[in-house]
């Protein structure tokens, strides 16, 4: 497969926080393509329908391939998500030695959307200083405003705050 842009992939995330939604968790998507653009794996938040409460897309999806992959492979791998993540899904990207990540919206702009709700206790803490205390250059790319809006919609009337 040729590389896409990387709208592509973030709309792609998009439909997966979607999937999510519809299936019991709450809206978040992510997925990883290896160097060339080709898509290997697909994710969605599973912490409510599987009762685990790392069960972030992000989180899931670097577990899943660290079982697949080697840390050499993962870091040429970019894993794309719909909002930037969390310092528990930072630090799963980092021990599964993913060299990028790219998001659609920033956590800061989620907390506003999750507010006090208790399903979603939101950090105020970018993921680009989470990856900066560690010992690995991991590529961040984000966020994409032309994408925010579409991202946002989709946790539309799903907090209660």
């Amino acid at each position: 497969m040729r590389y896409q842009p990387h709208e592509f992939y973030l709309k792609r995330c998009i439909e997966l926080s979607r999937m999510a939604r519809a299936g019991g968790n709450t809206p978040f998507g992510a997925l990883l393509t290896d160097e060339d653009g080709s898509i290997l794996l697909e994710q969605g938040n599973i912490e409510i329908t599987e009762n685990i409460c790392t069960g972030h897309a992000e989180t899931a999806l670097a577990a899943r391939a660290s079982h697949i992959y080697s840390k050499e492979f993962l870091w040429k791998c970019t894993l794309y998500t719909t909002a930037e993540p969390c310092a528990m899904c930072s630090g799963a990207i980092y021990w599964a030695n993913i060299g990028r990540v790219v998001y659609a919206m920033t956590e800061k702009r989620l907390l506003e959307l999750t507010g006090s709700d208790e399903q979603n206790p939101t950090f105020d803490l970018p993921c680009r200083d989470v990856f900066a205390r560690g010992q690995k250059d991991i590529r961040v790319i984000g966020p994409f405003p032309a994408l925010e809006q579409e991202a946002a919609e989709v946790h539309k009337g799903f907090w209660n705050h």
